[in-house]
């Protein structure tokens, strides 16, 4: 490789060429025109944004240490009675006692349950739920000839609490015991109504009302919207459960599905560096029958669903299901299926039909991409070291949100079924509450006061979500900053095989390690700012989606059209900054420029080139596109049809599980993500040999004396 001069050197040659005017550039030439390669003698970029790129590491470690002190996972993994205690932690009194019982499950439909995030009744930790309607007047009656009622009743009233002689107004003024129970079973360790669906018909017992301790009637309906206040979701530890046991039946299977797609990927590849173009038409036209057979297959199941009664019932008329095979019942699912994959298939089409004669310019880049990473076949393997950095950045962030989430002690707040009452949501001490003039205002009968959550009174509860903010910030940027490295190594390594004089002789020893120390040692402030901008804007993006769940029951047009137009904005920002990102931090690597500058050269160099960049490098994402889905869809059928028995052999080898799309959707979007890790390698090589051969047409002019230093091939083809 050539050697780099210094551009002060050429200061005189660059200014003659900016007074002569370039007609490639429209502005004075801010490269040196000897340029031969990635610049080696460099300086630290970005200085300021790396130290506090690097304080701000060391500030998430110590907010990291100190949610480890003061939290407590258990808080958020165990339900907590109204005295702040948890149901089956051992050592303790409710070691036994792991589910959580409300005393009045009606109250749990009140408006405080979603402003407070607690149900103003009573919560005892039992060690299992009642299996029977009845009530406290009821056991009292049936105590007079047999006094097990009473000790099957006591299980679910306050453990202090063994008078069953006791007036029934003084127990429901003191909140003693239940006023009743109903057959109920648990739910995420929370005894919930025992629905069953008896003719069609909601009921709990066979029951569809029941009367309470004072006569009042109620409806199963009332327990049904009381529960779904509580939980907001259907039966997910059953289906948890149930899945958990498909992956540990079938963990065996969806490994061999990974491995096939690595493989698959891997040939691909390989098959990419010699027959790249047969390859990509044979990909393109794989896909197309794949999609028209999946359109066809589509077609004969409408056929078939046409006169099977129940069919017509729409999706959201079944609701959320657990069962997968409901939905393939429905005429209505296959429907979306078939215009989804029309539309597709359509796409495809047209895009083929009219950029048929750009494919094959896109096919030379994708051949002299494969030739690069022939070249330095370390970069298919540098993925891996980006999917171990994300896997600590998650494992770090989910970590520290647990533990920042379960801080504090236990706070009491006043809980009241009546939202006009003056101290409701006002902090209370459980001990002396009966015994203040609250329970005594007529607004504020029938007040608790019940455990709220766990907080303080100290510096660091009072801005427990400004941190839990931080956290989430410092997650975006780490992430982002790991992609940045990635991106940055690849380019440096795939730059240095674009300017080489003579391919492969040119190329300098370990490309991959020298790209990968020069981003670390000079270019970390660089990366660090460009992270930075792109994780304030999805942080924004996270935001605006909390805020539009907040205003979902909000009746209010006006504020969900600006939120969305606001989420679409922020959606182009990001989608803008993160491609502007890529291409400086390939300048980054080749010129050694600080951010700014090399996103603005990025910036006019891309615009200067905008037809070959419309064109020829979304042709180029659009085949890599294509592989992905050739991969994923290819190990997809694969394993479906081996989940349904339809492979020769291996039909008694197939586990017994209880949903086969768990394992199928788990083996297509692995194949999926390890196919964009290695197709990530190409991406990167495409974009970074794109913007050399931009770079190189400007500089060169195929003379003796500023000869291109593109391939023949790529220069026959682009030219």
């Amino acid at each position: 490789m050539a050697p780099h001069r210094n551009t002060r050197s050429n200061s005189a040659a660059v200014q003659s060429e900016a007074a002569a005017g370039s007609p490639c550039y429209g502005e004075p030439h801010r490269f040196d025109p000897s340029f031969r390669g990635p610049v080696h003698r460099r300086s630290c970029t970005d200085v300021m944004c790396c130290l506090i790129f690097i304080i701000v590491i060391f500030s998430y470690i110590a907010l990291g240490i100190l949610a480890w002190f003061h939290g407590d996972p258990r808080k958020v993994l165990y339900p907590t009675d109204s005295y702040g205690q948890f149901c089956g932690q051992k050592e303790t009194s409710n070691a036994m006692k792991p589910i959580l019982f409300y005393f009045n499950i009606l109250k749990c439909s009140s408006p405080a349950t979603l402003i407070h995030l607690q149900c103003p009744t009573t919560q005892m930790c039992v060690s299992q739920c009642p299996d029977r309607f009845t009530t406290y007047t009821e056991m009292q009656l049936q105590h007079k000839l047999n006094k097990s009622h009473w000790e099957y009743y006591k299980q679910f009233c306050k453990p202090s609490f063994n008078n069953p002689e006791k007036p029934i107004s003084q127990v429901l003024r003191d909140e003693d015991c239940p006023s009743m129970i109903v057959p109920s079973r648990p739910f995420l360790q929370r005894c919930l109504p025992d629905f069953i669906i008896l003719n069609g018909t909601m009921t709990v017992a066979n029951r569809t009302r029941f009367n309470d301790v004072l006569e009042m009637p109620h409806s199963v309906t009332e327990l049904e919207y009381a529960a779904k206040s509580i939980t907001g979701l259907v039966d997910t530890k059953e289906l948890g459960i149930k899945i958990v046991e498909d992956f540990a039946r079938s963990w065996s299977w969806i490994l061999i599905g990974l491995l096939i797609s690595s493989a698959a990927s891997l040939v691909f590849i390989l098959l990419l560096r010699f027959t790249a173009g047969l390859l990509v038409w044979t990909t393109i036209i794989i896909v197309i029958l794949l999609l028209s057979y999946g359109i066809h297959y589509c077609s004969y199941v409408l056929s078939q669903l046409r006169d099977r009664p129940g069919s017509d019932v729409t999706i959201a008329e079944v609701g959320l299901q657990t069962d997968i095979q409901i939905y393939l019942q429905l005429k209505q699912t296959w429907i979306i299926i078939l215009v989804t994959l029309a539309v597709i298939n359509a796409s495809i089409m047209l895009t083929w039909n009219f950029l048929r004669t750009r494919v094959r310019v896109a096919v030379a880049l994708l051949q002299e991409a494969s030739k690069a990473i022939g070249h330095i076949m370390s970069t298919l393997f540098y993925p891996v070291i980006t999917f171990l950095l994300l896997t600590v950045c998650i494992s770090y962030w989910s970590v520290t949100t647990v533990y920042l989430a379960s801080s504090g002690e236990a706070v009491y707040k006043v809980m009241s079924p009546d939202m006009s009452c003056p101290y409701a949501n006002r902090t209370c001490n459980p001990k002396t509450f009966n015994r203040t003039y609250m329970t005594r205002s007529a607004l504020c009968l029938g007040s608790q006061c019940l455990f709220a959550f766990y907080g303080g009174e100290s510096f660091y509860h009072h801005y427990l979500c400004l941190l839990q903010l931080f956290n989430l910030l410092v997650f975006f940027w780490l992430v982002n900053f790991s992609l940045a490295l990635e991106q940055c190594t690849l380019a440096g390594a795939f730059a240095s095989y674009y300017w080489a004089k003579r391919k492969p002789q040119d190329i300098p020893p370990c490309p991959l390690f020298s790209s990968f120390h020069r981003a670390i040692r000079y270019h970390t402030g660089s990366l660090a700012f460009g992270s930075l901008i792109l994780s304030v804007v999805q942080l924004f993006q996270f935001m605006l989606e909390y805020l539009e769940q907040k205003l979902k029951g909000v009746d209010n047009s006006l504020s969900r059209f600006i939120l969305c137009c606001l989420r679409f904005c922020f959606w182009c920002l990001e989608k803008f900054i993160r491609y502007m990102n890529r291409n400086a931090y390939i300048m980054v690597a080749i010129y050694g420029k600080s951010f700014c500058p090399s996103a603005r050269d990025a910036f006019f160099l891309v615009m200067r080139n905008v037809v070959r960049v419309a064109v020829l490098d979304r042709v180029t994402d659009f085949l890599l596109f294509l592989g992905k889905v050739l991969v994923a869809g290819g190990v997809g059928v694969l394993a479906f049809f081996f989940l349904n028995k339809k492979i020769p052999g291996l039909q008694d080898e197939v586990p017994n599980i209880n949903y086969y799309w768990v394992p199928l959707l788990t083996v297509v979007l692995g194949a999926y993500l390890i196919a964009d890790g290695f197709f990530s390698v190409y991406a990167t090589c495409v974009d970074t040999l794109f913007l050399c051969f931009c770079d190189d047409l400007e500089r060169n002019d195929g003379s003796s004396r500023k000869p291109f230093l593109m391939s023949p091939e790529l220069l026959r083809i682009l030219g």
